[in-house]
């Protein structure tokens, strides 16, 4: 998963995670933003929340970090994203 995970903050924390996730995907599939195919997508919960977004191939998410302006339209609203690589952390056990 080295290299191939994005974190997306900035969506509106009122959404429900399932429909963000949704809106997530939809934005990072299409290949005018960058984007490419999808593995997963986590929403964590939190305030603001975040996402981790992990494509098929690092060089998808090498596209996504290039891209100066995400912006995720809902309706009528427009929320600018941060999108930032996901260093994963490693467990003392994977040392």
């Amino acid at each position: 998963m080295a290299g191939r995970t994005v974190r997306v903050h900035g969506f509106p924390a009122e959404l429900p995670p399932d429909r963000a996730a949704d809106k997530l995907t939809i934005h990072f599939l299409r290949s005018r933003n960058g984007g490419g195919d999808i593995a997963e997508v986590r929403v964590l919960p939190g305030s603001p929340p975040c996402a981790l977004i992990t494509f098929e191939a690092s060089e998808v998410a090498q596209r996504i970090l290039k891209v100066k302006n995400h912006v995720l339209a809902i309706g009528r609203t427009r929320y600018p994203l941060e999108v930032t690589l996901h260093a994963a952390e490693l467990s003392p056990d994977e040392v």
